[in-house]
């Protein structure tokens, strides 16, 4: 049986939207694949969390959370959503056996001319896809269906599982797909149709994209921003470089990493330095900087428009 979502999330009922949005932040970024190389249960649990988040972030979908438990995103959520049908695992959507009987006994069973929870949402006789199509038929159909896929997925390419029926479709999926782009699976739908695969790209816990090019805050110390210093840090395409940071760069610079963002784009570190919280709280210390402001002054607001 599915986890409690809260209790996936660590969070109590009465949690507003930004705890939930901040608390899943730590979370994905604490059990992301891309941190934890191998480890299956890592990726299991990242997404229990991914599932939880959705449904929790959404109004509607909460609100049909808190009355009817896991039933309510499962029986109202659209494809791809988690609690609804899963398109991107190799086993397909899992019909809860609960919902089957109470299908059954409003529809019939399906020996008795009726039909099951599994024959309405494709999972029954081979050849019914989910999503948005007609019934199957003795002919043709078109169908489309949404698929959620990792951000370095759709920066890089790879392939994306949809289970129709008692079928499993690889769909390669193009480096540096967006989100929201369709692909075109031709003559592997109902009858031989085509199914359209709306793609939604998942959100990553450290990298954005703007356009072919990948961002990632880069936090440096204020004597690393002051002597300069050399550090490792991770790309989108997997790989580890280590970027040289020269002596007296400002909060905000861009550091370019040329070519290492989507699909020839570049990745680009922005850069955050980093002070003690509390600042300067003793007196020796705050002699030092006094001392080191006298010997190297700054306008820290000569530029600015508003001055």
């Amino acid at each position: 049986m599915a986890r409690d979502y809260y209790e996936v999330l660590g969070l109590a009922r009465t949690a507003t939207t930004e705890e939930i949005t901040k608390t899943y932040k730590k979370l994905a970024r604490q059990h992301h694949p891309d941190r934890n190389p191998g480890d299956k249960q890592a990726e299991v649990r990242f997404k229990e969390i991914q599932n939880a988040y959705e449904v929790l972030s959404d109004a509607t979908k909460r609100s049909q959370y808190d009355q009817f438990g896991h039933a309510g995103p499962q029986m109202g959520g659209g494809p791809g959503g988690p609690g609804g049908f899963n398109f991107g695992g190799p086993g397909g959507p899992q019909i809860d056996p609960e919902h089957d009987e109470i299908f059954s006994r409003i529809f019939g069973d399906r020996d008795s001319g009726g039909f099951k929870y599994e024959d309405m949402f494709g999972g029954g006789a081979p050849g019914r896809g989910k999503g948005r199509g007609r019934r199957a038929g003795p002919s043709a159909e078109n169908v489309e269906v949404e698929a959620r896929v990792p951000f370095t997925t759709a920066a890089n390419g790879g392939a994306v599982s949809l289970q129709m029926g008692a079928r499993q479709i690889e769909v390669k999926v193009p480096a540096g797909i967006d989100d929201g782009q369709k692909l075109r699976v031709s003559g592997q739908g109902p009858g031989g149709g085509d199914i359209t695969v709306q793609i939604r790209v998942e959100e990553h816990p450290y990298f954005r994209r703007e356009g072919k090019d990948v961002l990632l805050d880069l936090p440096i110390s204020i004597s690393e921003a002051l002597l300069g210093s050399k550090i490792e840090v991770p790309t989108v395409k997997g790989e580890r470089v280590h970027v040289k940071i020269r002596p007296g760069t400002s909060s905000g610079s861009k550091i370019r990493l040329a070519g290492m963002g989507i699909a020839g784009g570049d990745q680009y570190l922005i850069v955050k330095i980093m002070v003690p919280k509390g600042g300067a709280s003793d007196d020796h210390s705050r002699k030092l900087i006094e001392d080191f402001e006298k010997h190297h002054p700054v306008d820290a607001r000569a530029d600015v428009s508003w001055k």
